[in-house]
């Protein structure tokens, strides 16, 4: 606990301001039911309230309140998007630690179709996925967790074939170590760095991306809240100069932004460059 205060002292304005930017966000995200006035689907007034004191943000093109589902639109967007990030690291990450100490066919065939499965857009792809399937969370998560966990396949197969060739990951296999041993013990500890910036990345493009399928219609689906859907549901209110659409927008990007903040400082600090 000591030495993770020690480093957020020692983190540039930049990376401290992104911290406090992603902390404030997960407060809200996991207290949402708590902070917020009112229930993410209940219809309280007309369609497009002005902002007031019962309804802060106004209301919506149904009458919800907006500051409600802009709370609960946190812990869905960013619940679902953390959920795809992590399956996709799960996925990526092993397969591309394997591959790199197996060597061979194995490395061959699957990076093979991973190609393929890159060659492919990655918005065309999930359009078409999920119009097939549905959209429900669970597979809307799957999609784009399969679809992302390539590329965490390419750069954890790079950094754990740079190390996989080191002396020490020879003397591991001569004392007898197996491959989980020697995934766990030598190449994981030595490529975390990289990895937890392409999480931080990853996240952010995932965020972007589930937005995106929202204000298309096939990301997560009314009436829950989300803050890309909110963006399509509200737009029109910018034809009479109401902010109130960009709100959802603006989370959007203050997050986006909190997030690259705090993986330049990963990346920063894993290259062993003075601040100075």
């Amino acid at each position: 606990m000591q030495g993770i205060f020690r480093s957020f002292l020692e983190a540039p304005l930049s990376a401290k301001l992104g911290l406090v930017t992603i902390t404030a966000y997960l407060v809200v995200a996991i207290f949402a039911p708590i902070i917020a006035p009112y229930s993410e689907t209940e219809i309280l007034g007309g369609a497009y309230e002005l902002w007031s004191e019962k309804y802060p943000l106004g209301t919506d093109n149904l009458g919800r309140d907006m500051l409600s589902r802009l709370i609960f639109g946190a812990r869905n967007t960013i619940g679902i998007a953390l959920a795809a990030v992590v399956i996709a690291f799960a996925i990526g990450g092993v397969t591309g630690m394997l591959v790199a100490i197996l060597g061979g066919w194995y490395d061959t065939i699957i990076s093979r179709i991973v190609d393929a499965l890159m060659a492919i857009p990655g918005l065309v792809f999930a359009l078409l996925i999920l119009t097939i399937l549905g959209t429900s969370i669970p597979t809307l998560v799957l999609v784009i967790a399969v679809l992302d966990s390539t590329r965490v396949y390419r750069i954890t197969r790079a950094s754990a074939m740079n190390v996989a060739v080191m002396d020490f990951v020879e003397v591991a296999h001569l004392r007898g170590e197996g491959r989980g041993g020697v995934i766990r013990k030598e190449i994981l500890p030595n490529i975390m760095a990289p990895l937890l910036a392409e999480f931080g990345l990853r996240f952010c493009f995932v965020f972007l991306f589930i937005a995106a399928l929202s204000f298309l219609g096939l990301g997560i689906q009314p009436p829950t809240a989300d803050w890309g859907s909110m963006v399509r549901d509200n737009a029109t209110l910018i034809n009479y100069d109401d902010i109130t659409p960009l709100l959802p927008a603006a989370c959007i990007a203050v997050l986006t932004v909190a997030v690259n903040f705090v993986v330049d400082w990963l990346l920063h600090k894993s290259s062993g460059l003075r601040s100075d």
